[in-house]
């Protein structure tokens, strides 16, 4: 018997692990799965200590977070338990963030929490518990084909999630399961309200567990109070403009902030950590067409990559008809519709049209990037 899953077994002797955070998303992922009959098992990361935490802040993984996944696991009657990750999470996530910001790039934490401590650490966690699935209320399809899962956008593309998922490996993607990728949020709410958890209502995380209300400068001022070095503002012909007090306040594409008096908007183009300048220059110096990456992850064929695809290079982008060559370093992606404001540091994303949907073939990190005028 195929199960709901897609596991040749019983549901009732089909062990699952459910990554609960204590939103509305995992807990409606542990309810359905409760609903169905598995073997379910909540699991809740702690990875960081908390601080005094706003009341209008949006953070995830909290300490009330915490407490919302138990108590629903409570009222769902499934096991729960906590893992203390801190160590792992301040090593892998917060240094890594760190260290990018103080070099110039602009990072994304949460790819790197989903890289370690999310799929790596409790994908290991999973097996050793000899659990049959690892499940998510992540918003990504998958679908199986001849032995190997693969990665598509969500059905609801406002919520899909496949951008911060992209470095998910094909052990791990065949191991994972996703039961929100073909449903919109307003019935994962519906679902909730008809399951009566407490969390039905609950607002969405938006800010990065670790960064207050989304202040990063306070997080690299705790940890690396030594970045903050005054430096220049350049022009992009290598005028000195101004000064700014730390390259750490800035990011590519910002407009606001800078303070240099000019005729016409100036932009942040490219910050320079080895120089601790930032240059600046007018919108149409933002715009890139070609990118090297590094860290590639793929998951597709490579046969898949002789033709156009797509990319992704911003979460809340659009998809970018794009040219993909691999090479001893990483890749090279030539943009073929005009983008502003890519960054170092950030994901590009590959992605090919079928039948099904929009698939994931993987994808990297931003290392450089260039426009007419300079790289980054």
């Amino acid at each position: 018997m195929i199960n709901t899953l897609g596991i040749n077994k019983l549901p009732k002797n089909t062990k699952v692990i459910v990554a609960m955070s204590g939103g509305v998303d995992s807990s409606v992922v542990a309810g359905i799965m409760k609903e169905e009959g598995y073997d379910v098992t909540g699991v809740t990361l702690k990875l960081y200590d908390d601080v005094k935490k706003p009341k209008d802040s949006r953070q995830c993984c909290s300490g009330r977070d915490i407490m919302d996944a138990k108590r629903v696991s409570d009222q769902l009657n499934i096991d729960h338990k906590i893992l203390f990750y801190q160590k792992k999470f301040k090593t892998e996530v917060i240094d890594s963030f760190i260290d990018s910001y103080v070099s110039g790039e602009t990072p994304i934490p949460c790819v790197q929490c989903n890289q370690t401590v999310k799929f790596r650490d409790l994908f290991k966690y999973s097996k050793d518990l000899k659990a049959d699935a690892l499940v998510t209320g992540h918003y990504v399809t998958r679908i199986q084909k001849n032995g190997n899962a693969s990665m598509y956008r969500a059905k609801d593309f406002n919520r899909d999630q496949s951008y911060f998922l992209f470095s998910t490996s094909q052990e791990q993607l065949n191991f994972l399961r996703f039961p929100l990728g073909q449903i919109e949020k307003t019935e994962t709410r519906s679902i909730a309200s008809k399951l009566n958890l407490n969390v039905a209502d609950k607002p969405d995380s938006q800010d990065i567990c670790f960064v207050p209300n989304g202040d990063y400068s306070s997080v690299i001022k705790k940890f690396r109070p030594e970045s903050f070095k005054p430096g220049d503002i350049k022009s992009i012909n290598g005028e000195v403009l101004g000064k700014h007090e730390g390259i750490i306040n800035y990011t590519v594409g910002q407009r606001k902030g800078i303070k240099i008096a000019s005729q016409n908007p100036l932009y942040v183009i490219k910050i320079d950590a080895d120089s601790n300048s930032i240059i600046v220059g007018p919108k149409d110096s933002l715009v890139i067409k070609n990118i090297e990456l590094r860290d590639l992850n793929i998951l597709g064929s490579l046969d898949e990559f002789k033709k156009t695809v797509s990319v992704k290079v911003r979460s809340t982008g659009k998809l970018l008809n794009a040219k993909v060559n691999f090479t001893h370093r990483g890749g090279e992606v030539e943009i073929l519709d005009a983008e502003t404001g890519i960054s170092p540091g950030q994901a590009c994303v590959f992605y090919s049209k079928d039948e099904v949907g929009d698939k994931v073939l993987g994808g990297g990190w931003i290392d450089k990037t260039f426009n007419k005028n300079l790289s980054t």
